[in-house]
């Protein structure tokens, strides 16, 4: 028995488990808080206006969160749980099915999960375009978790199929596979509700089998030369108005800094302080080179659409078959991306941008480059270059691969300018199931 005046180390109090009140209420909070987020960003939302939309204060909110980064966490956690569960769901039906199958079982999960989020049958989840924003130590945990999501998902590539792929091109195709599922949230409600399965069938079959006619190979060196759209993507950059060589390269570098920013920590985390102090300048240096932020990260997407038009429509007005001219500006644009000009500004970026009539621009730029690509699929089915397939949906898988180049250096750290096409532009093209 313990003596009077001496302490003791009492085992806590049991813990009682949440009531099914505390559950729905949290549940409900998490549905809420992805929607805010989806609109605002990361670093846009408040916890007072997630709270409103549950009928809650602020201070009522805390007792399930206590900072609105827990909240966040929390919402990237269930999303991603939810997209590992898809891919678990895939292996664990056909575990010696075909790679294949696996890939479109998981595709089509995924669409029906997007259409159940549409009707409300599900809760919606937060997309990950904002998930860099996170600061430690929240942020460790969640890129934990999608890194364990990530090998859940390359695992459905693993298969007498790839037998002879090495570890950076499954991690390269990977990163393709579940870029394309992510990029499909962002154009599927073009289609009705109950064509999402179908649209996910077709985006298997154009992931697997790639756009090529039977029996295509990626053009060679010689094929591809008269294009020069490298050459294209890099003039794209060139000032239209006078100035010396040190004013533009300024300009330009503080358009990469923002862009860079921008592609981390969305339009809101990508202050003034961080540009600036990612270029060891102060913020007068900031504002003597820009007006404001607003016009800075305008200029950032005016700088990427221009290097993708550029390019596309180079291509589109190119010499040789289709097939090689869509080879060549996907090799260009993803080359770009990892070069000392890149990356381009990533467009799921538009989320957090401040205002609607901004989001509603850049999405019809978007667009436009989105039927670029087409266009230039149109020519393959016409001059038999390609396969048939439906061109606005490759234009979308397109687009998603030029766009998720910027991250390859994550999954294959050894990518570079250099090696791009052959781990990941070619099987973008030539199908999940091309050869190294």
């Amino acid at each position: 028995m313990q003596s009077p005046g001496t302490s003791a180390t009492l085992p806590p109090p049991p813990t009682q488990p949440p009531t099914a009140r505390f559950q729905e209420k949290r549940e409900a909070l998490l549905d809420a808080a992805a929607r805010h987020f989806n609109a605002q960003g990361v670093k846009g939302a408040t916890l007072g206006e997630i709270a409103a939309q549950v009928g809650l204060v602020t201070t009522s909110l805390t007792y399930y969160y206590r900072k609105k980064e827990d909240l966040a966490t929390a919402c990237f956690l269930r999303a991603i749980a939810a997209h590992d569960a898809l891919a678990r769901q895939a292996l664990g039906e056909m575990p010696t099915g075909t790679v294949a199958a696996r890939v479109s079982r998981f595709l089509q999960l995924h669409a029906l999960l997007l259409a159940d989020m549409a009707t409300g049958a599900q809760p919606a989840l937060i997309g990950f375009a904002d998930i860099r924003a996170l600061p430690e130590p929240q942020a460790a945990s969640v890129f934990a978790a999608y890194t364990d999501m990530f090998r859940s998902v390359r695992q459905l590539l693993v298969g007498p199929e790839a037998a002879l792929l090495g570890r950076d091109d499954l991690n390269a195709r990977a990163h393709l596979l579940l870029s394309a599922a992510h990029w499909l949230r962002a154009w599927v409600q073009r289609h009705a509700v109950d064509d999402y399965p179908r649209v996910a069938q077709r985006q298997a079959q154009l992931l697997l089998q790639g756009v090529a006619a039977a029996g295509s190979s990626w053009p060679d060196a010689a094929a591809l030369a008269p294009l020069a759209l490298d050459t294209v993507a890099a003039a794209a950059l060139q000032p239209a108005t006078p100035g010396t060589a040190d004013d533009h390269h300024t300009a330009d570098a503080f358009l990469r800094a923002a862009t860079i920013l921008v592609n981390e920590q969305g339009y809101r985390g990508a202050s003034v302080d961080r540009i600036s102090a990612r270029l060891h300048v102060t913020k007068g240096s900031f504002y003597h080179h820009n007006d404001n932020k607003h016009d800075l990260i305008s200029a950032c997407f005016d700088r990427s659409f221009a290097v993708v038009g550029h390019t596309l429509r180079a291509a589109g007005q190119g010499p040789g078959t289709a097939w090689q001219r869509a080879c060549a500006a996907v090799a260009a644009l993803v080359r770009f991306q990892l070069g000392p000009l890149g990356p381009l500004l990533r467009t799921t970026a538009t989320s957090a941008l401040p205002d609607e009539p901004g989001r509603a621009h850049v999405r019809r730029q978007l667009q436009q480059l989105s039927g670029l690509i087409a266009s230039l699929l149109v020519d393959g089915l016409e001059d038999g270059s390609l396969r048939p397939h439906d061109p606005a949906i490759a234009a979308q898988l397109l687009s998603s691969a030029i766009n998720a180049a910027a991250e390859l250096q994550r999954w294959v750290p050894g990518i570079s300018p250099a090696n791009a096409t052959a781990l990941y532009t070619r099987p973008a093209l030539l199908g999940l199931l091309s050869p190294a």
